[in-house]
């Protein structure tokens, strides 16, 4: 099955920009500067644009919803478009990772990841491809407290590494459009 959408979850407004919360924004933003030329809309609750990468054409989103609500901008726009769960792939952060690694799966649960548990909620059903960007465990402090934190210089290295190798696993099954062989090609226990 093709690859339609990549919707990278976050929080809008610049209190978030650099948040552990915001992974799923960052990676999206990466790969818009990638492309070049990206134009967002306003519709849908959600940024998107209509993009293509050697000849490969899909949309990319960043809801505006806030990321406990994503998948009220992300089903109706599916919706819209004709765009079947299995075909999105989700960008997020993910606490269980820790920071420099990253982690492709083809479906299953949210993990506990909000914005992706909404989707999935939503679209009733797991069959939805996920980049997960790891944030780390808050070790004793609160969670909302962590993720709406910034990461320590040390932290924001390790994650800038995962985000960039993300970025080249993203790009390799946009192009390919195989995303279970870029899964056993770039999924690794290895920090980054």
């Amino acid at each position: 099955m093709s690859i339609k959408l990549v919707v990278g979850l976050g929080n809008p407004g610049k209190e978030y920009l650099d948040t552990r919360h915001n992974m799923g924004f960052k990676l999206i933003d990466m790969l818009a500067e990638d492309l070049n030329n990206v134009r967002y809309k306003d519709d849908f609750n959600a940024k998107y644009s209509k993009c293509e990468l050697e000849g490969q054409q899909f949309y990319i989103m960043k809801p505006m919803t806030y990321m406990n609500l994503s998948g009220q901008a992300v089903v109706p726009f599916c919706k819209y478009f004709k765009i079947d769960p299995s075909e999105i792939i989700v960008l997020c952060d993910d606490l269980a990772l820790e920071p420099g690694r990253f982690r492709m799966r083809m479906n299953g649960s949210s993990g506990g990841q909000k914005g992706l548990k909404n989707i999935i909620d939503l679209f009733n059903t797991q069959e939805i491809k996920r980049i997960r960007i790891g944030i780390g465990e808050p070790h004793g402090a609160n969670i909302v407290d962590y993720v709406l934190g910034v990461p320590d210089k040390d932290e924001q290295s390790k994650i800038a590494n995962a985000l960039d190798a993300a970025l080249f696993a993203l790009k390799y099954a946009l192009v390919s459009q195989d995303f279970l062989k870029t899964m056993s090609r770039f999924n690794t226990n290895q920090i980054l």
